[in-house]
């Protein structure tokens, strides 16, 4: 079984749609999923149309990705042996997310990430900020140096085994949650996989890289969490 894990924060008009293709998907692909959907202060009627798509929707007050993610973790069944993690906005294709869960469920990786940069990726023009472009080779580069492990992305759509999640131990309640996992995967000698995903415009705004404070903001949670975390494997 495969639990989906979705933070969403004003997302009406696209998590119907990501619940559906996510659906559909693992019918056509005869996997058995769960998708939990984490409300984290919506004022619009997010929670109504994920409830209706078929998802389980839970609440965090406590704003921050982290926060919703961490929130959803806790009602992932004990049948789900792969957590699967994507967006609410559309901007990824639910569709592929076999490519992911595959090298898992088969044993190949542990950590499976969907890059947006790799060679193979397919992306809509304007689908990555510049803001967005440049920070991605920033952190990377910075994993590159400090912890020996190439990524090429750092991109939210991603599986994982829920053994290995477990062992990770994720804290980061905000923006710092998709480094933290993959600075830490380094550090457990996980098995790291990446595969080309495609990439389109989100539904809506973004509301990390739609405005210059949410991109710095964002920007430099990130670059406190890598050397939060150089910091912890030097001590």
């Amino acid at each position: 079984m495969i639990a989906a894990v979705i933070p969403v924060l004003n997302e009406e008009k696209s998590i119907g749609l990501v619940a559906k293709d996510l659906l559909a998907t693992a019918k056509r692909e005869k996997l058995k999923i769960q998708i939990i959907v984490c409300d984290n202060g919506s004022t619009d009627k997010t929670a109504v149309v994920a409830k209706k798509a078929g998802c389980l929707v839970v609440t965090e007050p406590a704003r921050g990705y982290g926060s919703a993610c961490l929130r959803a973790l806790q009602e992932v069944p004990a049948a789900a042996k792969v957590v699967l993690f994507i967006d609410g906005d559309y901007s990824d294709f639910p569709e592929e997310f076999p490519h992911l869960v595959g090298p898992i469920l088969t044993g190949a990786a542990d950590l499976v990430i969907g890059s947006r940069t790799l060679a193979g990726a397919v992306r809509d023009r304007g689908s990555l900020t510049p803001q967005q472009r440049f920070g991605n080779w920033l952190a990377t580069f910075l994993i590159r140096l400090f912890f020996r492990q190439r990524y090429s992305d750092l991109g939210p759509f991603r599986a994982i085994s829920r053994s290995a999640l477990q062992a990770l131990n994720m804290q980061d309640r905000n923006f710092g949650w998709t480094v933290e996992m993959q600075i830490r995967a380094v550090r457990k000698n996980l098995r790291i996989a990446e595969v080309p995903v495609s990439y389109r415009r989100r539904i809506g705004v973004s509301k990390i890289s739609g405005t210059i404070k949410g991109s710095v903001l964002a920007g430099y949670i990130i670059l406190k969490t890598i050397f939060k975390e150089f910091l912890r494997k030097a001590c």
